[in-house]
């Protein structure tokens, strides 16, 4: 693949433009995929096919406001892969990588839907974010520990961090 993955970062800046929040809230999301993915000894594919769909992994939500004024994750599903294929289109992905990013992307909350690795990385990285931007209650964190997460490292920061 012949492009750097700051080109896509910078692609996803450009799109949310003064939505800072959004921006701040998909690096974050990257920045733990990737940490979660690199310490569970990923392929080099998997571990990029992880960080593209972390940083447009709520690429949809714009749309979403647009077209049915909520910001509900089954909009953001439906909205996000068209969104994400047209941001992507420039860059050298392989079909194969682009087919599981825009699945990642249009299925990231339905988690009885985590079907790999990258997925399960992708739903504990949001959820490591959003526990924290949702002020969500301890109880709450429970559940979410206990239903969602799997990977040693996933399972560790969320201890480390809120618990």
């Amino acid at each position: 693949m012949s492009f750097d993955l700051h080109e896509i970062q910078l692609a996803m800046i450009h799109y949310f433009k003064e939505d800072v929040r959004r921006i701040n809230h998909a690096l974050k999301v990257h920045s733990f995929a990737k940490l979660i993915a690199d310490l569970e000894t990923l392929s080099v594919e998997e571990r990029l096919i992880i960080e593209i769909s972390a940083l447009l992994h709520d690429i949809g939500i714009k749309q979403a406001e647009l077209k049915y004024h909520s910001t509900s994750g089954k909009y953001q599903e439906l909205e996000g892969p068209p969104v994400a294929q047209e941001l992507l289109h420039p860059f050298s992905l392989t079909e194969k990588s682009l087919s599981r990013i825009l699945y990642l992307i249009g299925h990231h909350h339905s988690y009885s839907k985590i079907d790999g690795l990258d997925f399960q990385i992708l739903v504990e990285s949001d959820f490591i974010v959003n526990i924290f931007e949702d002020g969500m209650s301890k109880n709450n964190l429970l559940t979410i520990k206990e239903k969602y997460f799997k990977t040693e490292t996933g399972t560790h920061l969320l201890t480390t961090m809120f618990l």
